[in-house]
């Protein structure tokens, strides 16, 4: 090859770029350069000069020079000549070994103005490697029974050289008996193949030397030998054969390291050495003989290493037996994975919303993840749950996603936080499973209104009372929280507009405690009823109301008012008596009134002090004031009571009252002044007409607005304890007492005759008989006077 030599075909265009601040040139296309391997130290592979068009002068004055990508120096520039020289001997199976083809590349460098030119150098190969054989020679034992055509493979011969220079043929010494022929290996090698052409006989040759040669196609061409030892053995007429074409089998990844994964057994009918049999693999990858090892005797398979389902499924194993005839038998071994259930589900967590609002829609989502299981079949068929009790759902989406979702309303008053776990269960035997727990808080809005602990609270308080006495509290709560949960309390407006609510209490915004604003009268005021709202700090803000109802509780403040007799400094009034009066004759009846209630306002009747002892008495129930005993001539005519009215309060208030008794002889004739002294009288003195009767007038309309008050009381009473009408009081009054609340009157059966008495020009009431009287039957007489008796209280 001359020096300089051009690639074929190749055209070369230099590109000049003139950059003003840096003056550098470069070439666009490199150029190529060919040389054969072992070419001589020195040898001309190009001149640069030429290339460029410079003058030789320039190459020292531009600093030109080569520099190679691996900076190595393959050749060197001469600056005299500008010759490109080779400065070492190129071995292109060391610089390339079998890369076709061999390129080196390299730069011109020029330093002043910087430029640069790219090139290749080309390195061909030359026939300078002798195809080699590994073994110096290849022993074949072959049976005398081998039918002829049957093949024979042995190894191939290795050349160093490439393309036409690399092995190319192979040639056998001439015999009868065997023949070649070539065969083309995945990489495009070429391998002999020994095929018998004729039986053999061992007694006549028992053994062959047979000359093989191998041929490279350079030129001259180039060759290497190995002799081929053929070993002509016994009758060898049976080969090995497996009991099954195909083995499959089952094992579990989690075997151990060294169990036993099957036993192959091939049988051979031939004796002696022909029937020896050794087990081996054929033809197998690397990663079945870092996982299984057979034993050459047994044929037992074991384990090298674990197995893991997730990375193979199975394995297919060719294995061969050989007997002492060098006769195979093939067999494959299918191992088929079997999973087991070794990897727990995974979940992994995409997204959670927490907290969430009370009143989200159903179905809002709450989480999204997805899970996984390594395993197959059953295995990794996952099950993916959560608590039952949980207002939650758990719904697939894409693939393994899963969302977990609201089912029903929320109710943060009910529970606030839910403990949420979601349990993936594979269907592996034994089951496995992978919990993950998630906390999910429900935030609060304002859903409830303030509850009262009562709908109607009833308050007492004693009259008389102390201002801005504390007289109780109610109570509301609300079950949201934060300001949803604060209570602010209020009076509401009254539905009576008369009733000055302002002025009675007042309410504890913070606290619902409720004040008397000022001292209450039960006279005037025994129970009043009003509302009271409770509202949260919500938005919008709840509310809600109560009834509260106070009872003004009665004090002993009022001493009982003795109605009749009048005590109004007058003459006193004369009761007449006549002489002839039974014992438990009506004298007179004391009338008397207490502006209290209940038991401060139940009054009895005591006789304190009179002028003949034990012939009058008082009945304490209802201020009868009767004869003790029948009258004698012996009794004075004029006789004086006192009566003492006393309630029954705490502590007690009475009041007292004199009666004046004027015994006459015949109740016909009654002490009264002659008609002619009467009328002169009053001729004499009508003043003293007018004086009485204006009395009367006086004293019937008090005793009217008495009654009216009594009875108005009764009513707002009986109004204030049920809520109704009034009512006439039900159940019998204790015996020792005498009920006037109701009316302080006389008894329905007693109706008194007025008259006028003239004396010293003053006035007096006498009651001088019952217009209808009660008297007892006459049979009776006995039993109702000892009855009358025991009611006298005398002293």
């Amino acid at each position: 090859m001359e020096p300089g030599e051009r690639h074929p075909q190749q055209i070369r265009q230099v590109l000049l770029f003139f950059v003003f601040l840096g003056g550098s040139l470069v070439c666009s296309e490199p150029w190529h350069y060919s040389v054969a391997e072992e070419m001589e130290i020195g040898s001309v592979i190009a001149n640069v000069v030429k290339e460029i068009g410079l003058a030789v002068e320039d190459l020292v004055a531009r600093g030109a020079r080569v520099i190679f990508d691996d900076y190595k120096p393959y050749l060197q520039l001469d600056p005299q000549t500008g010759n490109l020289l080779l400065n070492e001997e190129l071995d292109r199976e060391a610089l390339c070994h079998f890369t076709e083809p061999c390129i080196l590349h390299f730069q011109v460098l020029f330093e002043n103005p910087l430029q640069f030119f790219q090139a290749e150098l080309w390195v061909k190969d030359i026939n300078d490697h002798t195809p080699a054989f590994l073994d110096k020679q290849i022993i074949l034992k072959i049976s005398e029974a081998t039918a002829p055509g049957t093949p024979f493979q042995m190894d191939s011969a290795q050349d160093l050289d490439v393309g036409k220079n690399g092995v190319q043929n192979y040639t056998l010494s001439p015999n009868p008996y065997f023949h070649l022929e070539l065969q083309d290996s995945d990489d495009g090698r070429k391998f002999p193949e020994l095929l018998l052409d004729q039986s053999l006989d061992r007694e006549k040759e028992p053994e062959f030397r047979l000359t093989l040669t191998a041929l490279d196609g350079g030129s001259p061409p180039r060759s290497g030998t190995t002799l081929v030892r053929v070993l002509v053995l016994d009758i060898n007429d049976n080969a090995p054969e497996f009991e099954r074409p195909v083995y499959e089998v089952q094992v579990p990844e989690n075997s151990p390291v060294d169990s036993l994964v099957v036993r192959v057994s091939a049988t051979d009918l031939d004796a002696g050495i022909y029937g020896e049999l050794s087990y081996s693999f054929s033809h197998v990858s690397t990663d079945i003989r870092k996982t299984f090892e057979i034993h050459p005797v047994s044929g037992e398979i074991y384990l090298k290493a674990l197995l893991d389902f997730e990375l193979i499924q199975s394995y297919t194993i060719n294995i061969q037996a050989i007997d002492g005839g060098s006769l195979s038998g093939k067999s494959a071994i299918l191992v088929r994975v079997v999973d087991v259930n070794d990897n727990a589900p995974e979940i992994v967590m995409t997204s959670l919303t927490s907290p969430i609002p009370e009143n989200s829609s159903p179905e809002m989502v709450v989480a999204v993840f997805s899970v996984r299981d390594l395993d197959a079949g059953d295995n990794g068929r996952m099950v993916c749950s959560i608590q039952d009790d949980l207002p939650f759902l758990l719904k697939p989406t894409f693939k393994n996603f899963y969302t977990l979702v609201t089912e029903s309303p929320l109710d943060r008053e009910s529970q606030a936080e839910y403990n949420i776990t979601i349990t993936v269960t594979d269907l592996g035997t034994p089951r496995l499973k992978t919990q993950h727990n998630l906390t999910v808080t429900v935030s609060d809005v304002n859903d409830n209104a303030p509850a009262f602990s009562q709908t109607t609270y009833t308050l007492r308080v004693r009259e008389n009372n102390s201002p801005a006495l504390h007289i109780g509290s109610v109570s509301a709560t609300d079950r949201d929280s934060g300001a949803n949960a604060q209570v602010t309390y209020s009076l509401l407006p009254p539905h009576d507009p008369q009733l000055p609510l302002g002025s009675l209490v007042s309410i504890n915004a913070d606290n619902g405690q409720l004040f008397a604003l000022r001292s209450l009268d039960f006279e005037a005021l025994q129970a009043f009823e009003f509302r009271v709202g409770a509202a949260d700090r919500g938005s919008p803000a709840l509310s809600s109301q109560a009834l509260v109802r106070v009872l003004v509780a009665d004090a002993n403040d009022n001493a009982p008012f003795v109605l009749y007799p009048l005590q109004n400094g007058s003459a006193p009034c004369t009761e007449l008596v006549p002489r002839a009066a039974e014992a438990g004759y009506l004298v007179a009846k004391v009338v008397a009134v207490d502006g209290d209630s209940g038991q401060n306002a139940w009054l009895s009747y005591q006789l304190l002090k009179a002028t003949e002892p034990g012939l009058f008495g008082v009945w304490a129930h209802n201020g009868e004031v009767r004869t003790a005993r029948l009258l004698s001539e012996r009794d004075a005519v004029k006789h004086r009571l006192l009566v003492l009215v006393r309630d029954h309060g705490e502590p007690p208030l009475s009041a007292s009252v004199t009666l004046h008794v004027l015994l006459v002889d015949g109740f016909s004739q009654p002490y009264l002044p002659l008609p002619d002294a009467a009328a002169a009288e009053a001729r004499a003195d009508p003043l003293t007409v007018y004086l009485v009767v204006a009395l009367a007038s006086v004293s019937s309309l008090f005793l009217f607005s008495v009654l009216v008050f009594v009875a108005v009381r009764l009513c707002r009473r009986r109004r204030a304890a049920s809520g109704g009408g009034c009512s006439v009081p039900e159940g019998p009054f204790p015996g020792h007492l005498v009920d006037v609340s109701g009316a302080g009157t006389l008894s329905h059966s007693y109706q008194y005759e007025v008259c006028l008495t003239g004396g010293s020009g003053t006035t007096e009431f006498k009651f001088l008989k019952p217009a209808l009287p009660n008297l007892p039957p006459p049979d009776h007489r006995t039993d109702e006077s000892h009855t009358f008796l025991k009611g006298f209280e005398f002293i």
